[in-house]
């Protein structure tokens, strides 16, 4: 696998061992998340703003409006940290201080660049989309030629980054274990409903094999 290069911002101080620089691993939990959070300062202030992202190759996209203080300041090439976490399992143990949870997180650092060119911005934006729910952008409108003017969509390198897992059950104190106390983990997974139509919705409208169907990918 190709490893990403390990820096000082990238290298974990507390449990290493649950460390990866694995640029498979990364993408892998890339994209089973749907949202980031990004950190970054404005005028010494620090933010820390969720928003949706996808991966299109060693790149995080993420966009919104022009209007986004964010992406306003993001795109002045200021110093970034984007995270994504996906929770697997509360983890019960014997003691109220080793009770945890399994998860799989991405750390990335660096600076965004502004995607200008209309090609490349609609292609991000498919991305986009199809990071959501893929099959849905052949069916619906396209952006107007005002709709891009409005949004602004950032790339950013996934080039310093590392991977953060816990896995499998509690670890207790080893005299703990005799005590008459249930522990193990309690597994969670992000699960689809029945989907529900828009109110205004013609009856004659049929809904897509891509929803009816749709799992996020395991």
């Amino acid at each position: 696998m190709q490893q990403l290069r390990q820096t000082q911002r990238t290298t974990l101080k507390r449990l290493p061992k649950r460390g990866s620089h694995e640029r498979e691993v990364i993408n892998q939990i890339l994209d089973e998340g749907f949202i980031c959070h990004v950190g970054f300062a404005i005028d010494g202030q620090p933010f820390v703003i969720p928003t949706g992202y996808a991966r299109a190759g060693d790149k995080l996209l993420i966009h919104g409006s022009q209007a986004s203080r964010m992406l306003r300041a993001l795109k002045e090439g200021i110093d970034a940290c984007v995270t994504v976490m996906l929770i697997d399992g509360l983890v019960l143990a014997r003691s109220a201080f080793h009770h945890s949870m399994n998860y799989r997180s991405v750390v990335i650092f660096g600076r965004a660049e502004l995607v200008e060119d209309r090609g490349e911005k609609l292609a991000a934006l498919f991305a986009l989309s199809e990071h959501m729910i893929p099959g849905r952008w052949k069916d619906v409108r396209e952006p107007t030629e005002a709709e891009l003017q409005q949004t602004t969509v950032l790339s950013l390198p996934i080039d310093e980054a590392s991977a953060k897992i816990r896995t499998g059950p509690p670890l207790d104190d080893e005299e703990d274990y005799a005590m008459s106390v249930w522990a193990g983990v309690l597994p969670l997974r992000l699960v689809t409903e029945h989907p529900m139509a828009d109110p205004r919705l013609p009856g004659n409208i049929a809904v897509p094999d891509y929803v009816i169907e749709y799992r996020r990918k395991p």
